[in-house]
């Protein structure tokens, strides 16, 4: 993503270091990856429960919601769903700079702009999880919680991932969420790779 003509980035008075240690927090990304319907936002707002009940701050940018308000202007043709991509993932830095765990949760089919984001997060010193939900096609259209599987394929709607475009999986992913796997069990996979609050709250 580039930047706007004639501006100028504004530091603050606080730097990272002591706005995490004031609220004793500690920011992150974790970003959830896969099929429509391989269990992104199920695991999603899994995590972001259990983060809030153990008293970390935590935020789920679901792909569909982001879609009814600063996405609405895009639909789903490669370059708009580049644009999602890159706008998610703008907003997952700005909120984990700020010392939130940012869980955001979008089918994000291309393998580019994926790293692309991690780099903009690394660059700038802060954690990056991607998680990869490795659900079959099969199950993922056994599923179909929203239909959309059975709409391709009658020809209702076109561009879904998995059906008439395509799904670039991770190549090393930071995990790696398989079919066999309970969302409790893949919750307690996601927390093992997030960093401890900067008060040494566990996570």
């Amino acid at each position: 993503m580039g930047t706007s003509p004639n501006v100028t980035w504004y530091k603050g008075r606080l730097s990272r270091q002591q706005r995490w240690h004031a609220l004793g927090a500690t920011g992150a990304t974790v970003w959830l990856t896969g099929l429509p319907a391989s269990g992104k936002s199920t695991l999603a707002a899994a995590l972001e429960e259990r983060l809030v009940a153990m008293g970390r701050w935590a935020y789920l940018l679901d792909g569909d919601n982001l879609r009814h308000g600063i996405s609405s202007d895009l639909g789903f043709s490669a370059d708009d769903r580049k644009t999602q991509i890159c706008r998610v993932g703008e907003i997952a830095a700005l909120f984990a700079d700020a010392g939130a765990v940012a869980i955001a949760a979008l089918v994000s089919p291309f393998h580019a702009e994926r790293c692309s984001v991690r780099e903009r997060h690394e660059r700038h010193g802060l954690d990056f999880i991607e998680v990869y939900l490795d659900t079959r096609l099969e199950t993922c259209a056994a599923r179909d919680p929203k239909g959309l599987y059975a709409r391709a394929r009658a020809g209702e709607i076109q561009n879904l991932t998995g059906i008439d475009d395509p799904y670039e999986p991770p190549t090393r992913p930071d995990l790696r969420v398989t079919e066999d796997m309970t969302v409790d069990a893949a919750v307690e996979a996601v927390l093992a790779l997030l960093p401890t609050n900067q008060k040494g709250t566990p996570t």
